[in-house]
This record gives C-alpha cells, sequence and structure tokens, in this order.
C-alpha cells in the first residue's frame, strides 16, 4: 500500500502547479490576444481605425495605462507625427505636433536608432543622458508618467514607419490612476517578456500600416484622376464647368436622404459608404463620354454656327449693295434716257426711297434671322417668315443668283427648342454610350464594379424613352434615378450658362414634377428632393 503522503502534492508542489497553471492561461491568453490583433490588423484598410486599433490592443496586452503613436514622415523621413493619444485616466487633448528625429526625446531615439527603450522612471533619467523627457504635459493635466516602453515599427522595406509609446504598466487592467501620487505608488515596469511580444505587434503594425498607407495613396490617386478627368471634359465645354461636381454632391445628398427615409424600394438596406462613394464618382464621371463628341457640337450654343451665321450676314450685305447698285443702275438709264431738258431729283428721290425701302426690309428679315437664331421657342410667324426666306435671292459677283438663306439654314433656324437640330442632338446623346464604353475599359475594384452601368444609364426614363437603350423603371439602377433628377435640376438652375437664363428654383422644382408625372422621372424621389430642400446643397445665396 502506498501511503497518503506519496499521492498527495506538498503544499510547494501546489503551488508550483497552481504557477503553472497561471503561467499557461496566461500564455494562452496572450497567444489568443496576438493572433486576434493579427487578424484586426489584417483585416482594417481604415488607417486611423487601424492606428485605434494597434494602440489599444498594445495597451490591453501590456496593461499600459496610457500610450501614444508617431509615424515618420518628411521627404527625407526626418520627422515623426504625434498621430494618436490614448489614456484610461486622464482626458488627453489632442494637439498635433511633429518633432524631429534627430531630437533627445525617446521616441526620437527609438526612430533614430531602431532600438526598443524600456525606462522603469522616466522622471529618473539622467539630465546629461541621450534620452530625455519632459515634464511639462505631465504638469499641464495633473499627470504622472512612470514606466515607459517604446519600440520602433519596422515596415516589409526594413524601414522605421513609427513608434509605439507605452505609458504606466498597471498591476491590472480596469486600475485607473486617481492621481500622481497613486500612479508613483502602484505603476510597475514592464517586464521583459512584454518587449518581445510587443516587437511583434509592432512589426505586424508597421506592414499593416504600409498597406492601408498604399491604399490611401492609391485612392487619393485614384481620386485625384478622377478629379482630372473631369477639368479635362469641362475643359472641352467651359460653359458647363462645375456642373459635374454639382451633380455629384446633389445625388449623394439624395441617396443620404433615401437612406434616411428608408425608401426599401430603391434601396432595401440603404446606401452603404462605399455605394455613396460610387455614386459620387459615377456622377463626376457621367459625362466622361463627351471626350467623344466633335467639340463644335459639343458647345454649340445657338442654332446657327458663328460661322454659318456671318455668312448669312454677309449674304445680306451683299444683298443690300445689289439692290442699291440695281436701283442706281436703274436711275442711270432712266436720266439717260430722259436727257438733259428734264430735271433730276425726283428720279433721284424715287431712287433713294426705293434703296432705303429695300434696304430696311432686308435688314428685317436678318433681325428675324438673328431673333430666330436664339435658342428659344420660335416666335409667332417666324417659321413662315424664314419659309419665305428661302425665295429670297441676290445676284453674285458673276449675275448668279443665290439664296439668302440655304435649306439647312432654314431647318436649322426652325429648331422648335435649344440649339441643336436632330443629328447633332443625336450626336450630343451619343455621349452617354461613349461614357458607359470608356469606363467599362477602367479595371474598377469590387466596390466600384457597377460605376459605369450607373453612369452609363442616367439619361434613361421609367417609360423606356431615354437613351442611350430604352431601359424600362425596372432595368434602371437606383443610382440612375437619382443622378437623373440631380443632373436635370442642375442643368435647369446653372446658372453660369451664356446661351440660357437659369430657371428659378421653383420652376424647376416645377419641371421636376412634370417629369415625374410624365414616367421620365422617379416620383419618391422628385418628392423627397423638394421636401428636404436638398438643392441647398449647390444653390448659391442670392439664387
Amino acid at each position: 500500500m502506498t501511503s497518503p503522503s506519496s499521492s498527495t502534492p506538498s503544499v510547494a508542489e501546489g503551488r508550483a502547479l497552481a504557477a503553472l497553471e497561471a503561467e499557461n492561461a496566461r500564455l494562452r491568453e496572450q497567444l489568443a490576444a496576438v493572433t486576434e490583433i493579427g487578424i484586426a490588423l489584417g483585416a482594417e484598410r481604415d488607417l486611423h481605425a487601424l492606428l485605434e486599433t494597434i494602440l489599444t490592443k498594445a495597451r490591453w496586452l501590456t496593461r499600459a495605462d496610457a500610450g501614444s503613436l508617431y509615424l515618420v514622415e518628411g521627404d527625407r523621413r526626418d520627422k515623426l507625427r504625434f498621430v494618436l493619444a490614448q489614456n484610461d485616466s486622464k482626458q488627453v487633448p489632442y494637439v498635433e505636433t511633429v518633432l524631429d528625429v534627430e531630437s533627445r526625446t525617446i521616441v526620437g531615439h527609438v526612430a533614430r536608432t531602431r532600438e526598443v527603450v524600456n525606462v522603469p522612471d522616466v522622471y529618473q533619467l539622467d539630465p546629461a543622458g541621450e534620452l530625455s523627457f519632459s515634464r511639462k504635459f505631465d504638469e499641464s493635466i495633473g499627470y504622472r508618467s512612470k514606466s515607459m516602453l517604446v519600440l520602433p515599427m519596422i515596415d516589409r522595406r526594413d524601414r522605421v514607419t513609427g513608434c509605439i509609446q507605452l505609458i504606466n504598466r498597471k498591476p491590472s487592467r480596469g486600475l485607473v490612476l486617481a492621481s500622481p501620487d497613486h500612479a508613483e505608488a502602484v505603476v510597475e515596469a514592464f517586464p521583459e517578456d512584454a518587449v518581445a511580444l510587443l516587437t511583434s505587434i509592432a512589426s505586424q503594425s508597421a506592414v499593416a500600416i504600409d498597406k492601408a498607407r498604399l491604399i490611401d495613396d492609391l485612392e487619393h490617386t485614384f481620386e485625384g484622376l478622377v478629379y482630372a478627368s473631369v477639368v479635362a471634359i469641362e475643359a472641352r465645354d467651359p460653359t458647363t464647368s462645375g456642373h459635374s461636381e454639382r451633380v455629384a454632391k446633389l445625388s449623394v445628398e439624395l441617396a443620404k436622404a433615401v437612406t434616411d427615409a428608408g425608401l426599401v424600394r430603391l434601396a432595401p438596406r440603404g446606401f452603404s459608404p462605399q455605394q455613396l462613394k460610387e455614386l459620387r464618382y459615377a456622377s463626376l464621371l457621367h459625362d466622361f463620354g463627351k471626350v467623344g463628341v466633335r467639340e463644335n457640337v459639343l458647345i454649340k450654343a445657338k442654332k446657327l454656327y458663328p460661322w454659318e451665321l456671318e455668312q448669312v450676314k454677309l449674304r445680306f450685305a451683299l444683298a443690300i449693295r445689289e439692290r442699291e447698285a440695281r436701283a442706281l443702275r436703274d436711275l442711270a438709264r432712266k436720266l439717260a434716257q430722259a436727257g438733259g431738258g428734264l430735271d433730276p431729283a425726283p428720279f433721284v428721290e424715287a431712287a433713294e426711297l426705293a434703296i432705303a425701302d429695300e434696304s430696311a426690309r432686308l435688314r428685317r428679315l436678318l433681325a428675324t434671322v438673328v431673333d430666330a437664331n436664339e435658342p428659344k421657342v420660335l416666335a409667332d410667324g417666324a417659321e413662315a417668315a424664314l419659309e419665305h426666306l428661302c425665295h429670297e435671292h441676290y445676284e453674285d459677283a458673276d449675275g448668279a443668283a443665290r439664296p439668302l438663306l440655304v435649306d439647312q439654314e432654314v431647318r436649322d433656324l426652325a429648331i422648335p427648342r435649344g440649339s441643336l437640330n436632330r443629328e447633332q442632338r443625336l450626336e450630343i446623346e451619343s455621349h452617354v454610350a461613349h461614357t458607359y464604353r470608356f469606363l467599362s475599359r477602367i479595371p474598377w475594384t469590387e466596390e466600384l464594379r457597377e460605376l459605369p452601368r450607373i453612369a452609363g444609364a442616367h439619361h434613361e426614363k421609367l417609360d423606356g424613352s431615354g437613351y442611350p437603350n430604352g431601359l424600362r423603371e425596372a432595368e434602371i439602377p437606383a443610382q440612375s434615378k437619382i443622378m437623373a433628377v440631380a443632373d436635370i435640376f442642375d442643368a435647369l438652375t446653372a446658372w453660369d450658362r451664356p446661351y440660357k437664363k437659369a430657371v428659378p428654383v421653383p420652376k424647376a422644382l416645377e419641371i421636376l414634377g412634370f417629369e415625374a408625372k410624365d414616367r421620365h422621372l422617379d416620383p419618391e424621389l422628385v418628392a423627397l428632393f423638394r421636401e428636404r430642400r436638398l438643392y441647398k446643397a449647390v444653390i448659391p445665396e442670392g439664387h
């Protein structure tokens, strides 16, 4: 038989076993935390959120009461920007600070030398040493910084990307350091095993920051390319400058209102931030296809091109001179036939009157042409007067009869509304098909994959009468329906078009209502746009 003493562990053995179990539990907790941190760092793409995650997790692992993050910047990578601070015991005001890497600060030393610095008490640093700590900030907020652990974050290119600074290790995570004296009494030094653990976290953090910065840089580059494209489009048509940006603002505001109002028919789950970005880009680029439209058609402000109107004016000037010359020839012939004994005054007076009457008549006809050339609804009788002009002729230098207006000019001047004839309007309308074709060639990210379709459908109408594809209501993306409202409103109210006056907002809203009634625009979107006065996003004061 075994004695009881041989099967029951001694007190010392029990304590050792408990300590071992506690250490195992601590290691399992650390391993789980490191795994969780790795997953979190790999998933987070937003740089600011990533920095928050890094500092929060690093403090949790080490029981640090406070901490800061610094990122290296500058063309020569010689600056450290203070980007984030956290403190469990004090409300710390964030003040943007930039330090020189060459400074005697602890973070400067770590960034410069790539060494980990672990100081049990920063107030005990040798003033003549290579590290320094200023108490001014502590004194300004009533805090006591004691233990400090600062680690470099080294990225995949073996460069220091920043530093993690942890302050005041506490006996337990939930403890609040109530006063400087309390901190003095309870704060511990950071243990060496924390250094090893945090070195691994710092390395992962550097890679994650590098990735987030790269994504940020790519997004800024892409944003710049989008705006450069808008500038290029509007440079071809300066009269619509600012239109794309105004449409983007209105579209995003209307999409937000759809989400807020819970219009599940249009957006079952509302529009996410990524969908709003997609809509903004699509709106900015909705006229991108105008690069494929001839410039003279794109900027045609009146029914006749300027050079065509000049040709018409020259013909009228020639006609006036030709009529005058004809009258003078008739006068000379009559005077020659009458002989020397007849008073020439009545003949001259009659000739002058005929010349004046005919010149005035031709000038009135030219005024009709100039008035009809404006991109507005034709005045009553103007079309008949233009048709009559087809039969008006003048003689050229060779004596051949030439029409004052050719058939194409009469057809263009008789355009009932706007400045474009059918062929030119079709060419302008083709810009939407060009937009879709051009944008489809760009390798968009997954979250922007619908952008070409959204931009390419902003001229479709619910009843299928739109272009370029004659889509009906169920086939048109909700974002395109939103953009259609914004696009038409801005086209009506734009104050910077030299060829038309801006329509007042009440009238523009009334026109949107008619468009909704005719099944061209979505009625709920138009009502929401009007009721929430979303047009205030782009209408300047005083308009």
